[in-house]
């Protein structure tokens, strides 16, 4: 028994009305085969595909666990002179409704940004686009600089390429001038006196927000903005009073009984006040 996804297909050809009998009508011969097989419950009979004038393909659902949507495929073969059928090969293959394993990626594919904890390392990729040499000249003389003499600076720095990447990442990421944040922000980062530019080919673009209060230590677009902007300015009459208005109406006049004492010293002609 097979059980994969290619070799035989399940439908890698249009049924076709006109099969030789001696393969469209070998479904029992199909469906003893399966069961004989020993392999799991032989569900309903799906149909023929022929595939060509001496072979077909029988089809049956799979009532295995773990194989929704799965069918059994029994290819029969006949030879063109020949009136009896046999088994060619069986095969467990996913149908239109299969659940189906994702796509297996390799391991260095699936690392994403923000993977990378403490302790980790990460390699970069042989033969790396986004790095140079230091003795290659970059076209950047910043950049270029940073190598200084051969064996003594940077063993490699970052190509062209890699900068435009960068570049093209930092434009399209969150703060871009595209942002949600930028789009309403009453200005842009390259007016803001926390706005720290980069070196290089990069500056014109391409600072560092350094307020903690937004994006700190985030390479930011120049054109991105957010409301913690330097020259922003709180609207007049902006916040709560720091106590709340006293209120004459709230008061309240009452009656209250003299105590005990009191008593005493009225009747002894002592005069008694009393204030609410």
């Amino acid at each position: 028994m097979v059980r994969q996804t290619g070799g035989v297909s399940v439908a890698s050809s249009p049924e076709r009305a006109t099969a030789r009998p001696v393969l469209a009508d070998a479904v029992e011969l199909a469906r003893t085969a399966l069961v004989e097989l020993h392999e799991g419950p032989v569900g309903e009979y799906l149909g023929v595909t022929i595939e060509d004038d001496c072979a077909a393909t029988h089809r049956f659902t799979a009532e295995l666990p773990g194989y929704r949507g799965w069918q059994w495929a029994v290819v029969v073969a006949a030879d063109p002179e020949s009136d009896r059928a046999t088994v060619s090969e069986l095969a467990l293959l996913p149908g239109p409704g299969a659940l189906l394993a994702p796509e297996w990626v390799p391991w260095d594919q699936r690392v994403r940004p923000g993977d990378l904890s403490a302790g980790d390392l990460l390699a970069p990729p042989e033969h790396d686009p986004r790095l140079v040499p230091g003795y290659v000249a970059t076209g950047d003389p910043v950049v270029d600089e940073t190598a200084r003499v051969l064996g003594l600076g940077r063993k490699q720095v970052m190509s062209h390429e890699g900068r435009e990447d960068a570049a093209e990442r930092w434009y399209s990421g969150e703060f871009g001038p595209d942002s949600e944040m930028a789009k309403a922000a009453p200005s842009t980062c390259d007016l803001c006196g926390f706005y720290l530019p980069l070196a290089g080919s990069l500056r014109s673009a391409f600072g560092v927000c350094g307020n903690e209060m937004a994006a700190d230590g985030h390479v930011v677009h120049a054109a991105h903005g957010c409301g913690a902007h330097s020259d922003t300015t709180l609207p007049k009459g902006a916040g709560s009073p720091r106590y709340d208005a006293y209120d004459d109406g709230a008061v309240e006049e009452v009656q209250v009984a003299q105590p005990a004492e009191d008593s005493g010293k009225a009747e002894s002609g002592e005069e008694v006040t009393s204030s609410t």
